[in-house]
């Protein structure tokens, strides 16, 4: 994995568009890119190239080079280390077949001995390179090449999103999709874009065709394609459909970094996540997605979430919102678990799966593990049309708009809010909380911008900790999972070790660390748990941990004493102060991570959408 980008058509602008489609996937996480094109003569030329996908261009030609084929990706190190001959397209002996991968071949070991005892030779250390070896061996006997291409996926076992380039078939391009997401899109009859993301292909089309999995697709410089079905062994044909989506590219505009922007536009990202879903006047919480399943959903009585990394305390959050607000039981398990468990299930029982990206490998699969069970399964994500938007039976789209920068934040805050506005609808209006939270949430966006307002001061806070190496976050109730998301953010863009905790905890482990070197960032705001919270934070005192807090207005007389610093946010209900302190979280770990140097759009070793087991 990371980012595949391919075009074929009319027009002499192949690597205009795939350099365009990658840099438009740059926000994924990558550590190398590679292009391959066709040229006037019919020779594929390669270009590979350890960093960012500027670099590619620059080693590709102060003019880049006019071609109607071209392939290239983005590589996220699975097999191998981060390398020119790691990197993506790989190739068989002559260089007449290019293969781009996202995925793990999981059968590749076996393979490659096949590969080898007929005399292939490797030069790479990636599972990919089994590809364009096995697909030479089968081109040998084949009729066509369509036909060594089909045999070659019979082969594979695991996940693949595959783009295929042959010098003996210049105008066609191949691809397949089984288990990692494949988008093409169809520019009129000028010619045909293939991508691991609709986002790499919007700025030219919009109509586009969803690969599925076991599916191959056939693609021809006028823009025609075909579909075949590999478990039915037949052709299909699918229409395109028309993308719902804003071409535009994020601006950075007055910010040095996309992280920093995407923070300030957490006011937005709440206010987006409520349009149109809470009725002036009567206050009623509608949620047009989950119109088709509002019968089934009378008959809920358990619900099942399933998430990874930030969409898992995303998760943890919309527990304690669901059994608070709407009184139904509910349990949160990691994606990566889910899919290995044997458990009971009954049809009274929804499986919510969240994630950002809605291209989550795990997370994908756990929803495949029950699509026999006859549960009802519901998504929330926030990428309009992918694979968990459109797998699940129904869904609620978070509406934060793109994030560039790897790490959530934006994405976080919105799916919390629809995790709100979810419980609200569940409970039909049968809580004494319904009003009030409905009151909180139209108010909570002017509040998100006053602790907006306050980032000069927890810069100046945060740089006091630049210099430690270990970071303890905790919090009780609703600010637990906002604890760990704290820790996660901290973690993922300043390289600093940091564990999340609730605080209640503390006395089973966590204290035997806590020295002057070792910090706690305390999630302090106003709610019934607070006293206890006080007593955690003299437990971390009593040891000299030095302590950062957060707190709300009116409720931070005795915080301050308490504490090294202090920081306030205004005051709210108990289910969504600790949201308030996540902003706080996010800028304290934001400047941290500026102030080492780093690159906190890009952090080493992460990618956005992870689409491999």
């Amino acid at each position: 994995m990371c980012g595949i980008v391919g075009y074929i058509g009319k027009k002499q602008i192949g690597l205009d568009v795939v350099l365009a489609g990658l840099r438009a996937l740059e926000y994924r996480g990558y550590d190398s890119a590679g292009a391959a094109y066709i040229d006037s003569t019919g020779k594929i030329i390669i270009q590979k190239q350890i960093g960012r996908v500027d670099s590619l261009a620059k080693e590709l030609g102060e003019t880049i080079p006019t071609t109607s084929t071209a392939i290239g990706h983005t590589r996220w190190a699975t097999h191998g280390s981060p390398s020119t001959a790691n990197a993506h397209p790989h190739f068989n002996a002559d260089h007449s077949i290019m293969v781009v991968h996202n995925g793990i071949i999981e059968n590749y070991a076996e393979l490659k001995e096949k590969l080898q005892s007929l005399g292939y030779v490797f030069t790479s250390e990636t599972d990919t390179e089994v590809i364009p070896h096995l697909l030479d061996h089968y081109n040998k006997s084949a009729s066509t090449f369509e036909e060594a291409f089909s045999q070659t996926l019979s082969q594979l076992q695991g996940a693949y999103g595959l783009l295929v380039m042959s010098a003996s078939e210049p105008d066609r391009l191949y691809t397949a999709k089984l288990g990692s997401p494949l988008v093409l899109g169809v520019i009129g009859k000028s010619g045909a874009i293939v991508a691991s993301d609709p986002v790499a292909i919007q700025a030219h089309t919009k109509e586009v065709v969803f690969l599925n999995d076991y599916e191959y697709a056939v693609v021809e410089r006028t823009g025609a394609y075909h579909l075949h079905d590999l478990k039915a062994a037949k052709h299909i044909e699918r229409p395109t459909e028309t993308l719902d989506y804003d071409a535009s590219e994020p601006q950075l505009g007055d910010f040095p970094h996309f992280m920093l922007k995407e923070i300030f536009e957490i006011p937005a990202a709440i206010q987006a996540a409520m349009l149109g879903r809470i009725k002036p006047g009567s206050n009623e919480v509608k949620l047009g997605g989950l119109e088709d399943v509002e019968e089934q959903l009378r008959y809920i009585d358990r619900i099942v979430i399933v998430a990874c990394g930030t969409a898992y305390y995303v998760a943890l959050a919309g527990e304690y919102l669901i059994e608070e607000i709407a009184g139904i039981p509910v349990e949160v398990q990691l994606a990566s678990e889910f899919k290995y468990r044997n458990e009971p299930f009954s049809r009274s029982t929804a499986l919510i799966a969240v994630s950002q990206s809605g291209e989550t490998a795990d997370t994908i699969a756990a929803l495949k593990k029950v699509e026999d069970y006859g549960v009802l399964r519901l998504g929330i994500v926030n990428a309009v049309g992918s694979t968990i938007a459109r797998i699940t039976d129904a869904g609620v789209y978070c509406h934060a708009g793109p994030e560039r920068a790897v790490a959530s934040t934006k994405a976080f805050m919105a799916q919390v809010i629809v995790f709100a506005l979810l419980a609200l609808h569940l409970s039909r209006g049968n809580t004494p909380l319904y009003k009030p939270l409905i009151n909180e949430l139209l108010a909570l966006p002017n509040k998100a911008a006053e602790v907006l307002k306050q980032n000069e001061a927890i810069k100046k806070i945060a740089l006091g900790y630049e210099k430690y190496r270990d970071f303890l976050y905790i919090g009780r109730g609703y600010g637990y999972p906002c604890a760990l998301e704290g820790a996660i953010k901290l973690k993922e863009v300043s390289y600093v070790h940091a564990e999340g905790y609730a605080a209640g905890e503390m006395k089973h482990g966590p204290l035997a660390m806590i020295d002057p070197n070792f910090p706690t960032f305390a999630i302090a705001t106003r709610g019934n748990l607070l006293d206890k919270t006080f007593s955690n934070i003299e437990e971390i005192r009593a040891r000299k941990g030095p302590v950062v807090a957060v707190g709300t207005v009116g409720y931070t007389k005795e915080l301050k004493k308490l504490v090294d610093d202090a920081i306030e946010v205004p005051d709210t209900l108990d289910q969504f102060s600790p949201l308030l302190a996540t902003i706080v979280s996010y800028l304290f770990a934001y400047h941290i991570a500026t102030a080492k140097g780093y690159d906190v759009d890009h952090p080493r070793n992460l990618a956005k959408s992870v689409t491999v087991e």
